[in-house]
């Protein structure tokens, strides 16, 4: 007997319309993604990675189709999916502890004790390696640290799914590595499932077990599905020679550069 996908995106599209005229952005997307799975999203500016994700959150509706979490329509913003932006997005009157204890107040307020809620907080900052930065406020950290207790905060939700939208583009390289690598071990620790958009191809095959790519828009849809058969954990100095990494890399950069190459005009 079959059973539901843990994830599926089925036939959506999304079409905007302003001032009398419509821009068709996806059509047709259909994506079946299991429990546990980290799936990247890429592709060039425009191909409506972003607006696909927001779907997911519940940001968006879709013009047409449907997104079902275990089996549910996926039809506002849940607790559910917790969503990592490019931009912290923290409050910056809140300290490091208090925007982490914001999220899990509002979704666990009544189930959990005040000292429970507490243990939490600290469990999740010590996660991304931030408890010892708990009383200070954004203003205070760097740019990596404020990324790191984004995701503290949004792990903290407990949601089926992260969501996550290059979540390091504004980070130094350095800065970006040293939060991959965090993500990979939270990933192997919680065996969450996850999905995250990126312009990086190096960042997809590292992290994922599969890559999403799409093609240019409008009316982008999925072109291809790669997946990444590299054992886990990986470590990316052992993957710079990695026959498979290099295939799959080579794979990426040939869809997007040779088989969908960015228009001119989109440049």
């Amino acid at each position: 007997m079959s059973t539901a996908p843990y994830l599926r995106f089925q036939q959506i599209g999304m079409t905007f319309s302003r001032g009398g005229t419509s821009s068709e952005v996806l059509r047709d997307v259909d994506l079946k993604i299991d429990r546990g799975e980290f799936v990247s999203v890429i592709g060039h500016s425009g191909c409506g990675k972003s607006t696909l994700l927001n779907i997911l959150g519940g940001l968006l509706k879709s013009t047409t189709g449907e997104v079902f979490l275990e089996g549910d329509v996926v039809d506002a913003p849940g607790p559910d999916r917790a969503i990592v932006f490019q931009n912290h997005s923290l409050l910056p009157w809140l300290t490091v502890y208090g925007n982490v204890a914001i999220a899990v107040d509002k979704v666990s307020g009544k189930t959990r004790s005040k000292a429970e809620r507490h243990d939490w907080v600290m469990h999740n900052l010590d996660l991304v390696q931030m408890a010892q930065a708990r009383d200070k406020r954004p203003n205070e950290v760097s740019g990596g640290m404020k990324q790191r207790v984004g995701i503290a905060r949004a792990l903290a939700m407990e949601p089926k799914v992260l969501l996550m939208d290059e979540p390091f583009g504004a980070l130094d390289a350095l800065t970006r590595a040293h939060l991959q690598d965090s993500v990979m071990d939270i990933h192997a620790r919680l065996g969450n499932t996850v999905m995250m958009i990126t312009h990086d191809v190096d960042e997809a095959v590292l992290l994922s077990d599969r890559i999403v790519m799409m093609t240019n828009g409008p009316a982008a849809t999925i072109g291809e599905v790669l997946a990444i058969d590299l054992p886990r954990p990986r470590r990316r100095l052992d993957l710079a020679t990695n026959a498979e990494y290099v295939r799959c890399r080579a794979a990426v950069l040939e869809f997007l550069y040779a088989r969908h190459r960015l228009p001119a005009r989109a440049a």
